[in-house]
């Protein structure tokens, strides 16, 4: 039988992520080999796992799914926007191929069926927490997808030749069971470690309990909301967000932290995709909202703008659309110098470039190199306030409102404390807040499947159209897989 090649690239890039730069050049930049030769020591998963999460950060430096499809942006000098922004998917334009989530599932399963002989007797401990952070990721990769196309197939198993198993679509029910099935594995193997501590963050580039915690909420939150669900599981969110507020994280008290500084510093950050100049050419998706010196020429204001010199380090694509800006109803807000900034010219204002996340300024140019934020407290605080507004419990919602609200500097929440009024002031506040953290079309659709908006409406390109919530399979899917059937509402 064919052996099945594992390309391993990847996983030794990011392993020396956690090791240093140094350590990456020394790497060799690819080689194939086998899963037979691979596994042949307990030392060999530690490295197979880190790597995994170069998969994570690529889709979660991918703006086309968590944001183009929202109301955030608009053109800039250099409208680079896909069909997804106009709504205008189809089988023949936008679709998706799904081959990178199931690259890492791939991985995932693979390693959870190659660790299982291998006693790692001088420290259990290390199994467990690799196993752990294997399930996470498996949910994680479930989740995003899950997101996208609605119904997925369940791919579990480990694929060690070519007889890869033709799976047709389960439900988005069944997917979401496998997600938190998954999630609550990893939390009980890292409570079963005899070192466990809740509070312990080892690596924020990589999934511990606060995290998948976090991942757990969010997952139901989309579950009640999307999937049917209800009042079991906005209970269960609260508890579980109940427990991350117990693992030390805390808000920064300087908004301008939040996306600047490192996660590894930065105390409200539970986890986040690593990026640093040269080790990840091209930056992260901010790059697309850097303006370049050139198209800078009639600014007044250049001290202000998050400028780059080199088109190759900014695109100019980006600015914060006008809708995005009118939530901003406050003008004290104190998120606003650190969320966009206008250009001024001689004639008046001019574009309003984004600078939530800025860059950093080296001796040749800014490079667009902050970590790209997977999970920070805001924004679990948020979902808190939407788990107690779904259960009508309206003075807890405000509660977890007010904490946003006020390292905003933007006050109490006044207003009715009706479950409507209040989710529609959360999902304001999510806008606010979370805005250009690739969260935003996924919090319109959950705030549309729960009634508080109609997505149809509030979106402008999405306004008269019919175009599905989830995006298309593109002719490699379902050529190479006959049992999968198009996205409903494509077919």
């Amino acid at each position: 039988m064919k052996k099945w090649t594992i390309r391993i690239w990847t996983v030794f890039l990011a392993a020396g992520i956690l090791t240093g730069c140094k350590a990456i050049l020394e790497v060799e930049p690819q080689s194939s080999i086998t899963d037979e030769v691979f596994f042949r020591s307990e030392g060999d998963f530690e490295p197979y796992v880190a790597g995994i999460y170069t998969v994570i950060r690529s889709l979660a430096n991918n703006v086309t799914y968590g944001t183009e499809r929202g109301e955030e942006l608009i053109a800039a000098n250099n409208n680079r926007f896909s069909v997804a922004y106009m709504h205008t998917l189809s089988p023949a334009s936008g679709a998706l191929n799904y081959a990178e989530w199931y690259r890492g599932i791939g991985h995932v399963n693979l390693l959870l069926e190659k660790i299982q002989p291998f006693p790692f007797a001088s420290n259990p401990d290390v199994k467990k927490r690799i196993q752990a952070e294997a399930f996470a990721q498996r949910a994680w990769f479930f989740f995003h997808l899950t997101r996208v196309i609605g119904d997925a197939p369940l791919m579990l198993q480990a694929v060690v030749n070519d007889d890869v198993p033709l799976l047709p679509r389960s439900s988005a029910a069944d997917v979401m069971t496998q997600i938190l099935a998954d999630a609550d594995m990893a939390l009980e193997l890292y409570k079963s470690m005899s070192a466990f501590s809740k509070t312990s963050y080892p690596s924020k580039y990589r999934f511990s309990y606060g995290s998948v915690l976090a991942l757990k909420a969010d997952a139901l939150l989309w579950k009640a909301k999307v999937l049917g669900g209800g009042q079991p599981e906005f209970q269960e969110a609260v508890e579980t967000i109940t427990e991350i507020e117990a693992t030390g994280v805390r808000l920064n008290e300087n908004f301008k932290d939040v996306a600047t500084v490192r996660a590894t510093n930065n105390p409200e950050v539970l986890m986040a995709a690593y990026f640093q100049r040269d080790e990840t050419p091209g930056g992260n998706y901010a790059k697309n909202a850097l303006p370049f010196e050139s198209i800078l020429g009639s600014a007044i204001n250049l001290n202000e703008l998050p400028w780059v010199k080199s088109s190759g380090n900014g695109q100019g694509a980006y600015q914060i659309s006008p809708l995005s800006r009118a939530l901003f109803t406050n003008s004290a807000d104190k998120r606003i110098p650190y969320t966009w900034v206008v250009e001024m010219t001689n004639t008046g204002p001019s574009f309003a470039w984004i600078n939530k996340y800025p860059g950093n300024v080296y001796f040749d140019d800014r490079i667009s190199d902050n970590d790209v934020i997977i999970y920070r407290l805001a924004d679990i605080l948020l979902l808190k306030a939407e788990a107690h507004a779904g259960l009508n419990q309206g003075s807890l919602a405000k509660a977890a409102l007010d904490q946003v609200r006020l390292r905003a500097g933007t006050g109490e929440y006044t207003g009715a404390l009706d479950k409507l009024s209040l989710e529609r002031e959360i999902l304001n506040e999510r806008g606010r807040e979370l805005f250009f953290e690739n969260k935003r079309w996924w919090d319109l659709v959950r705030f549309h499947k729960g009634g508080t908006l109609d997505i149809y409406q509030y979106i402008p390109n999405l306004a008269g159209k019919t175009t599905p919530l989830f995006w298309p399979l593109n002719t490699t899917v379902l050529a190479n897989n006959p049992k999968i059937d198009q996205t409903e509402g494509y077919k």
